[in-house]
């Protein structure tokens, strides 16, 4: 059966921010994987080693919405550490299946 691009990009980040699964979240990330957000560099392992390191990952992350039109995935994330919140979104293009192209704006409080 396959998913939809909006399952890809939710298993995704479930795997990545919820249960901390980088191996799971990486499968679905296309090697030449590209990311318009600065200070993170791109291809899937670079990215994925970089989320891994990331301050947000000692948080707790609620997907809160998704929206999705054709190859595009747009997901708003709450991200609690102790002390201060983070809203994020993330808009991913997904082509064949796999994660080919990345943005996203973060605001915290």
């Amino acid at each position: 059966m396959n998913r939809t691009n909006r399952e890809i990009v939710v298993e995704c980040l479930e795997n990545l921010f919820v249960h901390k699964d980088i191996d799971a979240a990486k499968a679905v990330l296309h090697p030449d994987f590209v990311t318009h957000s600065p200070g993170l560099p791109s291809g899937r392992d670079a990215f994925a080693g970089a989320v891994a390191n990331s301050p947000l990952m000692g948080g707790t992350t609620t997907i809160e919405h998704v929206v999705a039109e054709d190859d595009l995935v747009a997901v708003h994330l709450s991200v609690r550490l102790p002390g201060s919140t983070y809203a994020v979104v993330d808009i991913l293009r997904v082509e064949d299946g796999l994660l080919v192209e990345h943005w996203d704006v973060k605001e915290g409080r």
